[in-house]
């Protein structure tokens, strides 16, 4: 804040003090606080803050053409917090600025309280007046006709920030008071969804915002006291566009806001513990739920949607579409992926519109046509802010330059030198975004000539497909094809709906067939998923690094016309989620399972002992365990692995990802990732491999939800055997049933310290198979062992072995390194719909 001399404006420091302790205390303090009443002789108190009186604040403002005036009105605002401050006024007759230090460059507040009553002299309802500030026009030929709070956010990038008040012709400008806050920057960041064309829209820091709407969705009005950033919401019931068939839905004390994600900055509790929800009175019922808001035509909006599930008993089972005027911005929408299947967990994304030459702005929420589930919608929260055109101005006048007085040629001058710097900023910040967006390109290496498959020893080669006339080359053993969109397009029939064998968070999964027969699995990236570049930057990388086989085999990339597409071999048997249940395929033999666990583990080992530094594979789950024709294991789908700690520590810090029902609870309390999380992923894989039930299913009773919970308890009380695969009962030997049970109980212990290595899972599992394999010839008795232990691998019942080298598993267990058996004639299905992330 601006250092100040001594007397009154030691006042104003110790008011700015007491200002920022109670923003502190909110859980925000603001670098910059300046609010002002302006034209009154005494500091005015709004709730907790404290608004200086306009003597205090007269070092800001440079003009002689202002005057103070008290209302002459009785109608003054009577009701809501800020009341008081519409009692008093400044007047400017001529070009006034108020200047401000700033002590934090970023985003900045500015809030412009209007009365526009008679003050003096003064009938301020016919005032007309135009606002800039930096290089923005805020305010163009502005005539207040109602008691109004015009609410701007703008970047600044200096160490001063000026306001500029000009009167139109004849006429005077006026305000009743004034606020500059510092906004955090995580409030508004760089990035948003494109609404048309789909993709993403980068450059909002460079934006001057306005806001149009901040409205809580089936709650009551908030005032600014009732928000940490000192924000007004409104009702929604004004803008929807048809009342019948919604209802109000409120658990404000459920919610809940996760590590790294929505906070009380965003929104408060109260916005996403209330929601406006659709009322369907039957199955068949389908329509969408519309609030229509009023814009000027010629800008585009940023569009903040938050959402908060507090009307669904259980996860994944809301399910529903988000519209933005007629684009479907969000289909079949899914709030459990975004908050790991946390019920009233706070979420918000941000979409930016296309130019528009209309007048209205509809926001729709309704129920998802394509999936069986009945219908529902909710919206908890929105927010619409105006950015600034091409030519830097908010005003629905599309210009930026403002009405002048025609006797002041000072203004005009202001007012052209104001448009020619605005013009050669908005040109130098274009050329500096540019030139910074493409050192970002190519630092990520998504550019057309990215070829980083070719560091495996391949070349780039390109291929044709059944129907193509391109080169004929049939898929080798080597990793390293860009595929052309155009033989991807032909060898999947042009992306034909009925040849999707998948459906996952990156997108859908198509069958290919190249023109040599070649089957393929093609897994083309969805542009509205949260899953993005960084997946599928990270999937290449991955899979072009390893060569095992029981890890997924990639065979080529395309990243051309925007698109993100990987493609694999063709997986004949798909996923060992879809042998175990919901599919309805022949049930899997007890060595059969052994052996899948076995080659998954061994592909696990790899990726967490097979370089100097471990990866982490993050998604260990059933449906990311894929089956060749023979039934063998490959570990899939490397979009969310991280390489492991360096040697000096003993962790990754990072944000929470996995599948919900798998996650680690370490890691998700932490937020620390080790290989042991992928133990703890595999020991769930494990009893569902026993079990062949889904890891969470709602509809069973609360003990039975979670399967790991479900299972332990059997597993600890020695009756395993009573929650066992219906179609196992009495084909298994108890005592690989018992060594089964206690690998995946180690798997599943609380602290991942206590947890085995893969390559001590890998030994029990193998020993589990040799018990179920072997062949009693002297004791009748199954369960015997007796005579048969001398004739097996050394037992590792205590987990406490630290060899966990290749060297030192089975004969029947591959070296770490095995590129044998790798064939490119098959590879990947994966996914019937898989569990979200």
């Amino acid at each position: 804040m601006m250092m100040m001399s001594c007397g009154i404006f030691k006042n104003f420091i110790r008011v700015s003090a007491i200002f920022s302790f109670v923003c502190f205390c909110r859980g925000f303090s603001p670098a910059d606080n300046y609010l002002i009443d302006c034209g009154s002789p005494t500091n005015t108190t709004v709730g907790v803050r404290v608004f200086v009186s306009d003597d205090l604040a007269s070092k800001f403002l440079s003009t002689q053409q202002s005057v103070l005036a008290n209302s002459s009105s009785n109608s003054i605002p009577s009701s809501g917090d800020d009341s008081q401050l519409y009692r008093t006024a400044r007047i400017f007759t001529g070009t006034s600025k108020y200047t401000f230090s700033i002590s934090q460059r970023g985003r900045k507040w500015i809030r412009l309280y209007f009365f526009p009553s008679v003050f003096g002299n003064y009938n301020l309802s016919s005032a007309n007046f135009s606002v800039s500030a930096q290089n923005y026009l805020l305010l163009d030929n502005f005539n207040p006709s109602t008691t109004s709070v015009k609410e701007f956010s703008v970047n600044v990038t200096s160490t001063t920030l000026v306001i500029t008040f000009i009167p139109s012709n004849n006429s005077v400008a006026f305000l009743n008071a004034l606020e500059v806050v510092s906004v955090p920057d995580m409030l508004i960041t760089d990035n948003a969804a494109s609404v048309n064309p789909s993709g993403k829209f980068e450059g909002l820091l460079f934006q001057a915002l306005e806001t149009v709407a901040r409205v809580n969705m089936g709650g009551p009005a908030l005032s600014s006291e009732n928000d940490t950033l000192w924000r007004s919401w409104v009702p929604d019931q004004n803008f929807l566009v048809q009342k019948n068939g919604v209802t109000s839905v409120s658990k404000i004390s459920a919610v809940r806001y996760p590590s790294g994600g929505a906070t009380p900055d965003i929104a408060p509790a109260t916005v996403y513990g209330t929601a406006t929800e659709m009322k369907a009175d039957n199955p068949n019922d389908n329509f969408n739920i519309t609030w229509q808001f009023i814009v000027d035509p010629g800008f585009q909006y940023l569009v903040r949607f938050h959402f908060c599930d507090i009307v669904s008993a259980s996860p994944n089972q809301l399910y529903f579409n988000v519209y933005i005027d007629s684009w479907n911005v969000a289909p079949d929408f899914d709030l459990s992926t975004k908050t790991i299947n946390m019920l009233a967990t706070a979420y918000y994304m941000d979409y930016v519109t296309p130019l528009s030459d209309k007048s209205t702005l509809r926001i729709s929420v309704g129920p998802s046509v394509t999936l069986s589930v009945y219908p529902i919608a909710i919206l908890n929260g929105l927010e619409i802010m105006k950015m600034n055109n091409s030519l830097g101005s908010l005003s629905g006048m599309a210009s930026v330059t403002p009405s002048s007085t025609p006797s002041s040629k000072k203004n005009v001058a202001m007012i052209v030198g104001l448009s020619v710097g605005v013009f050669v900023a908005v040109v130098l910040v274009s050329v500096l975004f540019f030139m910074w967006r493409r050192r970002k390109v190519a630092r990520l290496g998504h550019s057309k000539t990215w070829t980083p498959l070719s560091i495996i020893g391949g070349t780039s080669r390109t291929m044709g497909s059944k129907y193509s006339n391109g080169t004929t080359i049939s898929a080798g053993p080597d990793v390293g094809y860009r595929f052309p969109f155009v033989a991807i397009q032909e060898a999947t029939n042009n992306f034909d709906e009925s040849w999707v064998i998948g459906v996952g968070g990156f997108g859908k999964v198509y069958k290919g067939i190249l023109n040599d027969g070649t089957k393929l699995a093609v897994k083309r990236g969805n542009p509205l998923s949260q899953q993005g570049l960084a997946e599928f930057q990270t999937e290449i990388e991955m899979l072009s690094q390893f060569r095992h086989r029981h890890l997924v085999s990639l065979i080529g990339y395309c990243d051309e016309k925007n698109e993100m597409i990987l493609i694999y071999e063709y997986m004949e048997n798909g996923t060992l989620k879809s042998h175990l249940y919901g599919s309805g395929l022949p049930s899997l033999s007890w060595k059969e399972r052994l052996e899948i666990c076995i080659g998954a583990a061994r592909g696990l080992h790899y990726l967490h002992t097979g370089y100097a530094k471990a990866v982490i594979h993050r998604d260990v789950k059933s449906a990311n365990i894929l089956l060749d024709e023979n039934l063998m294991a490959k570990v899939a789908d490397f979009g969310l692995s991280k390489t492991g700690p360096e040697i000096d520590q003993t962790h990754v810090s990072t944000a929470v990802k996995g599948s919900f029902g798998y996650l680690d609870p370490e890691y998700f309390r932490r937020q620390q990732l080790t290989e042991k999380s992928d133990v703890y992923s595999f020991g769930v894989v494990l009893f569902e491999v026993l079990c062949a039930r889904p890891v969470i299913d709602p509809s069973l009773p609360r003990e039975k939800v979670n399967l790991a919970e479900w299972a332990m308890k059997w597993q600890k009380s020695g009756q395993l055997e009573q929650i066992i695969d219906p179609n196992l009962v009495g084909k298994i030997r108890p005592d690989s049933l018992r060594k089964f049970g206690e690998t995946a109980e180690k798997c599943l212990a609380d602290y991942g310290v206590d947890r085995p290595s893969m390559g001590d899972v890998l030994w029990n599992l193998e020993y589990a198979l040799q018990l179920q394999e072997v062949v009693l010839q002297n004791d009748p008795e199954e369960n015997s062992t007796n005579n048969i232990i001398g004739d097996l691998p050394p037992p590792v019942n205590d987990f406490d072995h630290t060899n966990t080298s290749a060297s030192a598993a089975p004969a029947e267990m591959s070296s770490v390194d095995d590129l044998s058996g790798v064939s490119m004639s098959r590879v990947f299905s994966q996914l019937v719909k898989s569990e979200g992330r």
